[in-house]
């Protein structure tokens, strides 16, 4: 897992979580691709369990062994105190809460 602008500690008062879905086996979002997956969530409508199993992604690294080839990658990013932050993950990390926000859209030519 790779994050951008992380802090060591917990950051408090986070609302937002914009959601954006690439890779797989269509290449959702990549260049080139006529497809976007993108959602968002507020932090407040995430039962305890799925809000500690976000920040724990942006808390720490995922093993080598959690990405798998043509699987999604999730780009999660929180609008907090600190500015916004960017952790990207693996599928099997996200929360299906998280996972079930995405929607699909057609991009035009």
């Amino acid at each position: 897992m790779q994050t951008d602008n992380v802090p060591a500690r917990p950051v408090i008062g986070w609302g937002r979580i914009d959601v954006e879905r690439l890779g797989g086996l269509a290449g959702y979002g990549m260049p080139g691709s006529r497809l976007r997956s993108r959602g968002h969530v507020m932090a407040e409508d995430l039962n305890a369990a799925d809000l500690k199993a976000v920040g724990e992604l942006f808390m720490r690294a995922a093993d080598a062994s959690d990405w798998v080839r043509d699987a999604f990658r999730y780009y999660l990013t929180r609008q907090s105190d600190c500015g916004p932050q960017t952790v990207i993950a693996p599928e099997a990390a996200i929360p299906e809460v998280i996972r079930n926000c995405v929607r699909d859209e057609l991009i035009g030519p």
